[in-house]
């Protein structure tokens, strides 16, 4: 794991091309919401593009459109002999478990959930912590003292995300009132735009004046909502900035595409090894975005704050509440 967790530290950092010591045959399977969300799955799109881009290697990839399908694709490629076989997302666990013993000699990676098997190797995020950053940010900006939070699917990973976020607004604000709603119950709440919007709208009634998603392609719905009521967002996962310049506060980076590459390139240099990788800010893992799309957003003040608070939460002397060891969020 140790060795695991430099290599993927070292990517974060340099995330630069270096030609494949090995040929490799990678696939991606996508969640749902497909590659082209805009966040989770695109995500993982863009560091499979990157690592095609650095070494020249093509890799194969699928959409899911229903759970059916997930042991189909990874047993599919599992016999076309591809590996490492990245599979995103916390639903892919059970397939991944019954494919993975099927095929002891293929490689797999999985993201967002750990699944214990001699050739698997689970990577998961600190969601809490970049969600704080994120959340304290979303207070400082706010004018009405109300911010709000929408999820995708209601499991405890968004309410993780949700938890984070609100530590980070009571941080910056004790008397700021969180609003909170997921989109659904079944995997189906990571695709729907329209109802996102329509949660967004229903808090911007509220009084919130900035709204954190993290709910896949539903978030786009939320965005586009902040930018019609002239209200601000906050993107998740990708770099959603430049969606709507100059109504996106801010977005938590989920650095699914490290993830990804990492996973192609140690497979090729012979340094992938199973087992769990857990990434935080300390490991460049999750963060905020600041670029030419958001930079009027945010004042001197909010910089040294955010990094004033990232800081102390990678030296320890911050503690960020994880809800899924701990479902009482202390918010």
């Amino acid at each position: 794991m140790k060795k695991l967790l430099t290599s993927v530290v070292a990517a974060v950092a340099c995330y630069a091309g270096v030609a494949a010591a090995a040929e490799i045959e990678p696939a991606v399977i996508y969640d749902m919401g497909g590659r082209f969300d805009r966040s989770f799955n695109q995500s993982a799109y863009t560091g499979a593009e990157k690592y095609k881009e650095d070494t020249g290697t093509e890799y194969r990839d699928f959409e899911i459109q229903n759970d059916s399908q997930r042991e189909q694709a990874m047993r599919n490629f599992a016999r076309r002999g591809m590996s490492p076989i990245v599979a995103i997302g916390f639903n892919q666990a059970s397939a991944l478990e019954k494919v993975a013993k099927e095929f002891p000699d293929t490689k797999f990676t999985i993201v967002d959930m750990v699944v214990d098997l001699p050739n698997v190797q689970s990577v998961v995020f600190k969601e809490h912590e970049g969600s704080f950053l994120v959340g304290l940010l979303a207070a400082m900006a706010s004018e009405t003292g109300k911010v709000g939070f929408i999820g995708g699917m209601d499991i405890p990973l968004i309410s993780k995300f949700s938890c984070g976020y609100a530590q980070g607004v009571k941080y910056a604000n004790s008397d700021a009132e969180i609003f909170q709603n997921m989109t659904g119950t079944t995997p189906s709440a990571w695709n729907d735009p329209v109802k996102g919007g329509e949660l967004a709208k229903s808090q911007f009634d509220r009084g919130a004046d900035v709204v954190y998603h993290a709910a896949g392609g539903t978030g786009v719905g939320v965005l586009q909502a902040a930018a019609d009521a002239g209200k601000l967002g906050i993107g998740v996962d990708s770099n959603q900035n430049g969606m709507h310049p100059g109504s996106v506060l801010t977005s938590m980076l989920k650095r699914v595409d490290v993830a990804v590459y990492e996973a192609f390139s140690s497979v090729a240099n012979d340094s992938w090894e199973p087992g769990l990788t857990v990434l935080g800010l300390a490991e460049g893992g999750v963060d905020w975005a600041l670029d030419e799309n958001n930079e009027k957003l945010i004042t001197d003040d909010m910089k040294a704050a955010v990094a004033k608070a990232k800081e102390e939460i990678i030296s320890g002397s911050l503690e960020v509440h994880d809800y899924m060891s701990d479902s009482a969020c202390p918010m």
